[in-house]
């Protein structure tokens, strides 16, 4: 058996079997046979505590290649993942402001980096050293084969002597020192070679008459050494660093084995002392790949569930500004949390991540392309809108009311079909064209005067429809349902009574908004009932101002039921991601919904606010 800490092979749990191959004398020694599993362990890159920069780094790998062998390769490892890691956060940098400057992804081509030539030039003294460093390795090991095969030769001579084995003792002992010290080896030669030269050990003892002060001394001091590594392999135990204890474990093994016997009524204690820390120690190493390996799935499965969302986007729903904002903050959230999970496994941590970002370049790239159709569709409809504007401030001083009139909501009509516009001219734009509907409307009703009379006797007949529901409030003698009949034919009477004069018409509004408020409160009618009985009313006033008034509330409510409809999708998207994705996600599940079918309820509202005002517009036009 080899020292593997002085060997190049990748680190392996190690077994413990009590040697069966010991001759049953006196003399006989007890060994400690080293196996190996096919399970290897992996050396993670050891990455610097704090974030360095790339001049640091440069720096630290100059100080390696000065002296290579004596630097862990995973130390090496991880200043170079570190060095990339800062290097593709710059290109990725650089690919993100390339697309958002309205550049293609697959004509992007990154800066060069001024510190990358430097660090492949390290890197490959670096990688020239450590090659040389391993065919020397290689090298020596070969050299030391031999020596220990020509040692076992020089046993064999003396086991098969004539001469008394006392007085080969001498150059017994010389050659178990030579064995020691000479290390390294061929891995696949190690056990061979190892149970040879015990074989022809055990043999000299048995051949060997000692008297008792020298049988009695070397087993004395054998002992003491056996003892120290007992105790320094139990004093491992306590080790934060089991990778650190694993190692060290492999070396008092060695010198376990290097070590002459014991007297034999002590020897299966020994033994079996140092076997009982080795176990312990050996399950700590397995446990801590365990534990490792685990953790590396659940971040894989993590990261997983993220790349999934992003490729299932539905980009044929993402038709306007707002819903590729809210998305756009959906992937930044994604991108968020990513960096907060930690690393897959070495072999798919590399993949998930080009996955990931393959995912996340198809979403910016996807949104560049809108973003640029958009401008020119919004271009021409800004011409529309500007022609509309003109043609409105054309109309404004005309006095031929009901004719104009009916050419203004014609024109209302078509902004309507019209789509956006350029965000900073939207407002302007918009402030044109209603301002000179606006005047129109103002003008004619100055110009119809006449009507003040039928607005007063509207007042008083609203005035009158509030005493009747204060009535309600207060009569006790009525059922919850007459209460519920009368309220609803009154509050219809109040929306079928026509303009009251614009002084009184917020005074009057207030009074019985309040009123009606009381008898659904008493009443217990739903929120959204009380909600769209209260829309309807407010419609009356609003036909005050004329239909550009209610046409600016569609177009309102319309924005707002679209808004709601992506955040909706947005939801219910995510909500299905989950639920496949986390059985333990019970409760955020649970809110996810209940914002679900609020929204929905929210969105109906919406939906029948929409369709008061048509029924009002429609009515209009056919008086």
């Amino acid at each position: 058996m080899t020292d593997t800490h002085e060997t190049n092979l990748p680190e392996k749990t190690v077994e413990l079997e009590e040697g069966k191959n010991t001759v049953e004398s006196t003399d006989n020694q007890a060994s400690a046979v080293v196996s190996t599993n096919n399970q290897t362990t992996e050396e993670k890159p050891v990455e610097p505590a704090q974030k360095p920069t790339q001049e640091e780094i440069l720096n630290r790998l100059k100080k390696i290649a000065d002296d290579v062998p004596s630097t862990p390769k995973n130390e090496i490892d991880g200043l170079k993942q570190a060095f990339y890691r800062i290097h593709n956060a710059r290109v990725e940098m650089q690919r993100k402001q390339f697309i958002e400057n309205g550049g293609a992804p697959e004509a992007f081509h990154p800066q060069t980096d001024p510190w990358e030539e430097e660090f492949k030039k390290i890197m490959s003294v670096i990688k020239e050293q450590r090659n040389t460093a391993n065919a020397e390795l290689e090298k020596q090991k070969e050299m030391n084969l031999q020596i220990k095969l020509s040692i076992i030769e020089e046993l064999k001579e003396l086991v098969e002597s004539s001469e008394d084995a006392n007085k080969n003792y001498a150059e017994f002992k010389k050659l178990q020192q030579q064995w020691n010290e000479t290390k390294p080896i061929p891995q696949a030669r190690a056990n061979e070679l190892w149970k040879n030269y015990q074989l022809y050990v055990e043999k000299f003892y048995d051949l060997l008459k000692l008297n008792n002060e020298f049988r009695e001394y070397d087993f004395k001091k054998n002992l003491e050494i056996k003892t120290h590594l007992c105790e320094a392999a139990e004093k491992l135990i306590e080790e934060p660093d089991v990778i650190t204890a694993f190692k060290q474990l492999q070396n008092l093994h060695q010198d376990f084995r290097d070590t002459g016997p014991v007297p034999k009524e002590l020897r299966d204690s020994i033994w079996t002392r140092f076997k009982a820390a080795s176990t312990i120690i050996n399950r700590r190493h397995q446990q801590y790949f365990e534990t490792q390996k685990e953790n590396e799935q659940q971040n894989l499965d993590q990261k997983t569930v993220i790349c999934e969302i992003i490729e299932t986007f539905d980009y044929d729903k993402l038709t306007n500004f707002q819903a590729w904002d809210a998305k756009t903050q959906e992937v930044i959230a994604l991108q968020a949390k990513w960096k907060t999970i930690g690393y897959a496994s070495q072999k798919m941590n590399q993949k998930i991540f080009e996955r990931f970002r393959k995912a996340c370049d198809s979403f910016f790239s996807r949104k560049a392309e809108f973003f640029k159709t958009m401008k020119e569709s919004m271009a021409a409809n800004l011409a529309k809108k500007r022609d509309l504007c003109e043609q409105a401030e054309a109309l404004k001083d005309s006095t031929d009311w009901k004719a104009t009139a009916d050419k203004l909501t014609q024109l209302q009509k078509e902004w309507k079909t019209i789509g956006p516009v350029p965000k900073r001219q939207a407002d302007s734009v918009w402030k044109r064209f209603i301002g000179a509907c606006d005047y129109f409307f103002e003008q004619k009703n100055k110009a119809t005067s006449s009507q003040r009379s039928a607005e007063q006797e509207n007042l008083e007949k609203k005035k009158a429809i509030i005493e009747q529901l204060k009535a309600i409030e207060g009569n006790e003698d009525l059922s919850e349902e007459e209460a519920q009949q009368t309220l609803r034919s009154l509050m219809k009477e109040w929306n079928s009574i026509g303009f009251v004069p614009f002084k009184e018409k917020d005074k009057i509004y207030q009074q019985y908004r309040t009123t009606v408020d009381a008898l659904f409160d008493r009443l217990n009618m739903s929120a959204s009932t009380r909600k769209l009985n209260n829309f309807r009313t407010s419609m009356s006033n609003m036909q005050e101002n004329g239909n550009s008034a209610v046409q600016r509330e569609r177009e309102k409510l319309t924005r707002t039921y679209e808004a709601m409809c992506s955040e909706l999708h947005t939801y219910e998207n995510n909500l299905g991601f989950l639920t496949a994705a986390s059985k333990k996600g019970n409760s955020l599940v649970a809110e996810i919904n209940r914002k679900v079918d609020k929204l929905k309820a929210d969105i109906e509202l919406v939906k029948q606010k929409i369709q008061v005002i048509d029924n009002s517009l429609k009515a209009a036009e056919e008086k």
